[in-house]
């Protein structure tokens, strides 16, 4: 291999967690040694590429360790204060991307092209000195004398330090395999349990709900045990498909509707179609219209409560109403007190039969990895393997829908990096 096989800072993994960290730490080492990242994709970036519909939703303008999932928020606090929003905003125009802020307040480049991004962070990486080789494979990470012994389909390296910036196992098209669990099992690390997150839901086959594919509705999300008892709300967008559940708020919802079910078969997810109305306020509004407009059909009212096509369907399908498209049906006077509330439950807590998750196909992000626990969260160094850094997605973090994600990938790998990198700086003094 070029210049030989010996490095002082390897690292597996150059999507957005490897590239900051490579940055970071050939920032930090001013050309006091080497550092190569390693890739087992041909192209790199190809995850960056595909985010945020190919505009890359670089970060939010407002990020806490609450809209975090996984290891403990005070841990996550601590990594995204030493790298905040605003500290990421102007490192992206240092490096040539403006960002601007949509109503959402997720931030994309200006370009609107993730192309920008993943250029300008390429541009930054040789900026900073480091190596960047795609195509190599990753097989095996062991410690060795007072370094490591790293493995590749394409030859062997030594290096002082290891970052593992391997990602998780969502969007598997993209090259992630989950094979830096493996790595980081071996050097020690527990790796909590992992599955789909940020991931669309599929409904029982057939379901009323998918032969209104392409609708969309603002709606809170509830997670209900077995019991009864709501174990999680996520107010958000969510988007009827021909399988299911799609959107942001379904997204968001998605890894604690997968951790219910996994610890109790009668959690169920459920949909208020009224946000931040109670059941309460839903059934005086509906007994105030059988008062005043009570010749008035119940498809024709519940249709002032939601979109058209929707409310028909769950006057028909849900409540077993006729809702009198295209004739009289059923009048809004003549619902008896059972059938407005059965109506008002379907309005304010309507079932929503989810049978499984899509899959890591089609998952955005990963739950679960190695907890904070195990990490010095000064340095992003573990506290297993001396000389091991780990960062983004293999660690038990994940956020959000709207630039969350990047947000940790920027926090997390740049610390490694640069923790890394003043490490081996100090040592060539």
């Amino acid at each position: 291999m070029a210049n030989g096989s010996h490095t002082d800072i390897l690292i597996v993994g150059a999507g957005a967690a490897g590239l900051m960290a490579g940055i970071a730490a050939g920032r930090a080492m001013r050309g006091n040694g080497r550092v190569v990242l390693l890739d087992g994709a041909e192209r790199i970036g190809a995850k960056i590429l595909v985010s945020g519909g190919g505009r890359c939703n670089v970060t939010h303008d407002v990020v806490t360790a609450e809209d975090y999932a996984g290891s403990k928020r005070n841990q996550i606090a601590k990594v995204l204060r030493t790298f905040s929003v605003e500290k990421t905003i102007a490192f992206f125009r240092e490096i040539g991307v403006e960002l601007k802020r949509e109503d959402t307040g997720k931030l994309f480049p200006v370009s609107d092209s993730a192309r920008t991004v993943l250029d300008a962070l390429l541009k930054a990486v040789d900026e900073a000195g480091c190596e960047l080789l795609a195509g190599h494979r990753v097989e095996t990470v062991q410690p060795e004398g007072d370094g490591f012994a790293v493995s590749t389909q394409r030859g062997a390296f030594q290096a002082k330090r290891v970052i593992l910036a391997t990602g998780g196992k969502s969007l598997p098209k993209t090259g992630s395999d989950g094979q830096g669990y493996a790595f980081a099992k071996a050097m020690g690390h527990r790796v909590t349990k992992t599955t789909p997150a940020l991931v669309p839901l599929v409904l029982e086959k057939g379901h009323w709900l998918t032969k209104l594919s392409g609708l969309a509705a603002d709606v809170e999300l509830m997670v209900v045990s077995g019991t009864g008892k709501v174990l999680q709300r996520q107010a958000g967008a969510m988007l009827l498909t021909h399988f299911g559940l799609s959107g942001p708020g379904v997204m968001d919802i998605s890894r604690h509707w997968i951790a219910a079910k996994a610890g109790d078969k009668g959690a169920q997810l459920h949909a208020n179609l009224q946000p931040g109305r109670s059941f309460e306020e839903v059934d005086a509004e509906l007994v105030e219209a059988t008062q005043k407009r009570g010749k008035a059909g119940v498809g024709s009212v519940v249709g002032e409560f939601l979109p058209k096509r929707l409310a028909e369907a769950l006057v028909k399908e849900a409540c077993g109403i006729d809702p009198g498209p295209g004739g009289p049906g059923v009048q809004v006077s003549q619902l008896g007190k059972v059938q407005r509330r059965e109506l008002v439950r379907a309005l304010t807590g309507l079932e929503l039969p989810v049978v499984r998750d899509r899959g890591y196909l089609f998952a955005e992000v990963t739950a679960g990895g190695v907890p904070l626990d195990e990490v010095d969260l000064a340095t992003m160094e573990s506290r297993k393997c001396a000389g091991l850094y780990l960062c983004g997605e293999v660690l038990d973090v994940d956020g959000r829908i709207g630039g969350y994600n990047f947000q940790w990938a920027w926090s997390s790998g740049r610390l490694a990096g640069m923790s890394a990198g003043i490490w081996n700086r100090d040592e060539h003094r």
